[in-house]
């Protein structure tokens, strides 16, 4: 009995102490990854730096972003598209759930106001997490997303937006994370109304368009400024997204620089406790003898 209580003391040490190696490797990937994440940063910043001024002509026409902090979501029309910008990996702290937490409230402010809303996601982030709650809403989805995102890429969401039949809603709304700092992030939507409307809401009133008819020119308006928004939300959601993995990765790595300190401490617990049981035995073994 006492051999088997001996055995079960040595396996807790050896098991502190593979638990102290494999803690030690998590800790090894956690902070590279955060170095990586430090890189990619620095090219996200200057993307996104340039991606501002080229979609600065957008405001005129779509209006500023708006916080999605404490958003009521009362000036989304009777029926909009919500596009959630979401990343396909994970490890990166609360990117993706701020954005389907957004979502949520969106869809249940609209439904509360008897308003319509379907959704197209991109991200496999975001698919997995609002396929649970709205999958009969989800029209489309668009993952495997390449990284860094490309003015390309983004044509083709927008053309993909278009032929979920984007024209068709009131408005198409962008939810994105906006990258403030390293350190903060902050979730904002973007309203994109297309350009329809008969005698005085017509759009551009003050402007002539030749060779082609206005309509003609109105849709293919559209689909650009879409483009444009998209791109832009791209790299501010890149930014956000490699900020908050590189904050999310130090903290992973100072808990487990933590946890290997606890472990480190119950280990030579163990290891103390188990040699001086051994002594003991030694000296009792040996004075018996004399005995």
């Amino acid at each position: 009995r006492h051999t088997v209580q001996q055995t079960r003391g040595m396996a807790t040490e050896k098991q502190l102490f593979v638990q102290m190696q494999s803690t030690k490797n998590i800790q090894k990937i956690t902070s590279s990854m955060k170095m990586v994440s430090a890189a990619k940063l620095k090219g996200d910043e200057n993307r996104l730096a340039a991606a501002k001024p080229f979609n600065a002509w957008t405001t005129a026409l779509c209006g500023e972003p708006i916080s999605m902090e404490d958003a009521t979501f009362d000036d989304l029309p009777q029926k909009a598209l919500l596009v959630p910008m979401t990343s396909d990996k994970g490890l990166c702290g609360g990117v993706n759930t701020f954005i389907s937490r957004g979502v949520r409230v969106a869809v249940r402010k609209m439904q509360e106001s008897g308003r319509e809303c379907d959704i197209v996601v991109i991200g496999d982030k975001g698919r997995g997490q609002l396929r649970r709650l709205f999958g009969d809403k989800i029209k489309r989805t668009a993952t495997e997303v390449v990284s860094p995102g490309t003015y390309t890429l983004a044509a083709a969401l927008s053309a993909e937006l278009v032929a979920a039949g984007a024209a068709d809603y009131d408005a198409v709304v962008i939810m994105y994370n906006t990258y403030v700092n390293a350190a903060v992030y902050k979730q904002n939507y973007k309203i994109i109304k297309p350009f329809a409307g008969e005698g005085e809401d017509e759009p551009m009133m003050a402007y002539e368009f030749e060779p082609d008819t206005k309509s003609e020119v109105m849709v293919d308006l559209y689909e650009y400024l879409l483009t444009s928004q998209l791109f832009h939300s791209f790299m501010d959601g890149a930014a956000s997204e490699q900020s908050s993995r590189m904050s999310a990765m130090e903290n992973a790595s100072k808990n487990a620089g933590e946890m290997i300190e606890s472990l480190s401490l119950r280990y030579n617990r163990a290891r103390q406790a188990r040699i001086t049981t051994e002594l003991i035995e030694i000296i009792s073994g040996a004075s018996a003898l004399e005995g």
